[in-house]
């Protein structure tokens, strides 16, 4: 992070100062008290169960030189002894985004923005890595894509970097333009449509809306359009509907996408290769990550490559190197079992996309299916585990699994199918019949929403 004059983040906050000094500076921004260095500006939130203001006499210790608060405190005599700036806002949370904006705004970068219902993070990865074959990129920490998490991402930028790729997560409307705000994109991406947090945006239009609040922001460069990217595949996101002052690239299997893609082969966990066509020219892409569903994810990397002036060489290169967040459909193996970890979150088309490699993936033994809730379906809950069972049953599956509360729909759905099924209210009680399903030469995939844990489950299916 470059550093930043207290003056400035009272005038980017519209803060008071109660003391400090306008010309000190900082060289950091956290909101954890425990990983807060000297030098660093200290952001007390309130929380569902936590106050931190409780610990800025701790991080003025050791040595943040100032504190964002929203309210005044004993500790406030503290500070001035210790000469540390103290800056009341309203709201820490939306003060710090508007720190994030600002600061943003000093850099001399390309902003790309990320945004959609499923893929969101494995795309902006795969943009990542193709694009810092040529730039030098940065991109959010882990999964940090709210209004926390996405300001803290862009403190950790610096005047050494050329482009930066930010993804925005949400679960109502006014979020996505909240965080669109503050990142400005010159590129905007949304990458699908699908039913993710129904509950709180009633339909899947009311997700379109939603999403498609990023273009409000979308500007270009230099007076220039900025350019939307999206999977054109949706009846949602067509060039009718996402028409806007800027450029628009579709990508998709789609004739009249402006990226085609076709010939798709799916090895599985090996990964998969497809043709990608655009004005007449066709290519091979080879990307060594599973999923039929990321023949569409690493064409938007390669399309904002070509916006970008990166040769096909080094798209390929970055492609072959892209290593996603979290627990993608990770290979995880321990004896003669192999685990598909893909217990990073779940939705009903990333709970198919994750059968498919199940189904591609070649193994000795039997293939299995220990799937959990999906969260934040709305009153189409059971309709959506029930489709999700019955996709489910006509694979070359041996065996599904069913845990927690919903999971018992899964099962019924996939009933009559191929697959045996078994359901299991808690984990725990899986644990204690797993061996009837699980022995050496199987692969097994793990997926559930967030809040169910299912990584418990691939530790405890690893550790037999």
């Amino acid at each position: 992070m470059n550093k930043i004059k207290i003056q400035e983040i009272i005038e980017a906050t519209g803060g008071r100062l109660l003391c400090g000094s306008l010309e000190d500076v900082v060289t950091g921004v956290r909101h954890d008290s425990r990983e807060c260095e000297a030098g660093d500006l200290f952001v007390a939130i309130i929380g569902e169960n936590q106050d931190a203001h409780r610990y800025i006499p701790q991080v003025l210790e050791k040595g943040c030189r100032a504190v964002l608060v929203s309210q005044e405190g004993e500790w406030l005599e503290s500070a001035k002894e210790k000469n540390a700036a103290v800056i009341l806002v309203e709201d820490t949370v939306y003060a710090m985004g508007d720190l994030a904006r600002y600061y943003l705004d000093t850099l001399d970068v390309t902003k790309i923005a990320v945004t959609g219902s499923v893929g969101k993070t494995s795309v902006r990865d795969m943009i990542y890595y193709v694009l810092n074959e040529k730039y030098r990129c940065g991109r959010n920490l882990k999964n940090f894509n709210n209004f926390i998490g996405l300001p803290l991402s862009i403190f950790q930028f610096d005047d050494s970097l050329d482009v930066v790729v930010l993804e925005m997560g949400m679960s109502d409307f006014g979020e996505i333009d909240h965080l669109a705000g503050i990142v400005k994109p010159h590129i905007g991406v949304i990458t699908n449509i699908g039913v993710a947090h129904m509950e709180s945006l009633g339909s899947r239009e009311g997700i379109f809306q939603a999403k498609m609040e990023i273009t409000k922001h979308i500007h270009g460069r230099d007076g220039q359009p900025g350019t939307l990217v999206y999977a054109g595949d949706s009846e949602f996101l067509t060039k009718e509907r996402t028409a806007g002052a800027y450029h628009q690239i579709s990508v998709g299997e789609k004739e009249e996408n402006d990226y085609i893609i076709s010939s798709v082969d799916d090895f599985g966990l090996d990964g998969i290769k497809f043709s990608l066509e655009h004005e007449g020219a066709a290519r091979q892409i080879q990307l060594p990550l599973p999923g039929r569903h990321n023949a569409v994810n690493s064409a938007i990397a390669v399309a904002i490559g070509d916006l970008l002036g990166v040769s096909e060489e080094e798209e390929a290169r970055g492609l072959m190197a892209a290593d996603l967040t979290g627990n993608r459909l990770k290979k995880r193996e321990n004896g003669g079992v192999c685990v598909i970890d893909d217990t990073y979150n779940a939705s009903p088309d990333s709970m198919k996309s994750a059968l498919r490699v199940l189904e591609r993936s070649s193994c000795k033994g039997r293939r299995v299916a220990v799937l959990g809730d999906m969260y934040e379906l709305g009153e189409d809950s059971g309709q959506q585990h029930f489709d999700v069972g019955r996709f489910a049953g006509k694979l070359e599956i041996d065996t599904i699994i069913g845990i927690g509360e919903h999971a018992a729909k899964i099962c019924e759905g996939a009933e009559g199918g191929r697959p045996q099924t078994a359901y299991y209210e808690k984990k725990e009680d899986f644990y204690q019949d797993k061996d009837r399903f699980i022995g050496n030469g199987d692969i097994i995939l793990v997926k559930g929403s967030r809040g169910m844990k299912m990584e418990q489950v691939v530790e405890n299916i690893l550790k037999r």
